[in-house]
């Protein structure tokens, strides 16, 4: 690499201006390209383990937009599925799991992880081959409480009330469930690392729904046993936290947990976002609604968040994954309202 990638240097505390910019779920439905390489596959789990597919999808928006980075294409459940949970998709329903019973987190056998994620690894090799050089990739997994929802409830839930109630009732299975999700996600991490990712994003998208305690316990601990794990590995790797919803709770969310950047999402109010910032990297934090919205609205959008955060270290980013309903040219006008 002759240059450091722009979204490395944010990550190591540079100003950089324009930022940095990628979506979540920049790969996805709202693009035709997509739709036709998921058909293709014939299913959704077909796409994740196929490095030729996910290979595929995930350099789509990179061709199509070029974004500053491209995350790997795959899902946050793949832990579970290594777990033979029973990970299966449902057409307008979303992800269906065996729900887990505290009797069996005991028995839960991280053995076949190793093979049954190696065509996700694979796919990590392929793409750091493939991507522009100055495109940064990205590595991923959920975050040990955001996937024990899914495993504990057997789907997504709106308030994840069944993890709750089993964190309430069951606290030393559940300490041993997120112990076990939190050991074996960050050996997934460390592979994806050693394979080619130049950073990883941990995604608990559920942490809004704990209250104070629970956040240390189930967003704070497990995230900063993975962040220990992957630095005794790899000393010099580079990771973002996003924990949505987490608002006041983020305030010591770095410093708590080790990550090098903190997500934000859309809520975040740009002065709480601010005095974050002083901190190290944020990324975030559009509506995306805005991005479906476009002209005005995203226009004011977008200039907000650089007028506050724009003088720090910045990767400009949604605060939530794209919509299917996104307009391809409302991302095209962000872009260029961010670059121009």
């Amino acid at each position: 690499m002759t240059e450091r990638r722009k979204l490395m240097r944010v990550l190591e505390g540079e100003t950089v201006f324009p930022p940095p910019v990628w979506l979540m779920r920049q790969a996805g439905r709202y693009l035709p390209e997509y739709r036709e390489t998921r058909a293709k596959a014939g299913g959704f789990l077909e796409l994740c383990y196929d490095p030729d597919f996910a290979t595929e999808v995930t350099l789509q928006p990179i061709r199509r937009f070029g974004f500053d980075a491209a995350i790997l294409f795959s899902d946050i459940l793949v832990i579970p599925d290594a777990l033979d949970r029973g990970l299966h998709f449902v057409a307008g329903e979303g992800p269906k799991l065996t729900p887990l019973r505290e009797d069996e987190v005991a028995s839960l056998d991280p053995s076949r992880a190793e093979t049954h994620l190696a065509p996700v690894i694979a796919t990590v090799a392929r793409l750091r081959e493939e991507l522009p050089e100055e495109t940064t990739l990205i590595g991923f997994c959920g975050a040990p409480f955001t996937v024990a929802t899914y495993m504990i409830a057997g789907h997504g839930t709106p308030d994840q009330a069944p993890a709750r109630l089993f964190g309430y009732r069951h606290p030393e299975a559940m300490e041993k469930l997120l112990y076990l999700l939190a050991e074996m996600s960050a050996d997934y991490l460390i592979r994806q690392l050693t394979a080619g990712a130049d950073c990883v994003q941990i995604f608990d998208s559920w942490a809004g729904v704990l209250d104070e305690a629970c956040f240390e316990a189930y967003a704070i601990g497990p995230v900063r046993r993975m962040v220990e794990k992957i630095r005794a590995a790899r000393p010099d790797a580079k990771i973002i936290g996003f924990a949505k919803g987490a608002g006041a709770f983020l305030s010591t969310y770095r410093e708590k947990t080790g990550v090098d950047a903190v997500g934000l999402d859309w809520q975040m109010p740009m002065d709480f976002a601010r005095s974050i910032q002083t901190g190290g990297a944020v990324q975030g934090n559009l509506d995306p609604l805005r991005l479906i919205a476009g002209g005005r609205a995203l226009d004011e959008g977008v200039d907000r968040i650089l007028e506050h955060l724009g003088g720090g270290s910045l990767i400009f980013n949604l605060g939530h994954g794209i919509t299917p309903d996104a307009p391809i040219e409302h991302v095209e006008a962000l872009l260029k309202r961010i670059r121009g």
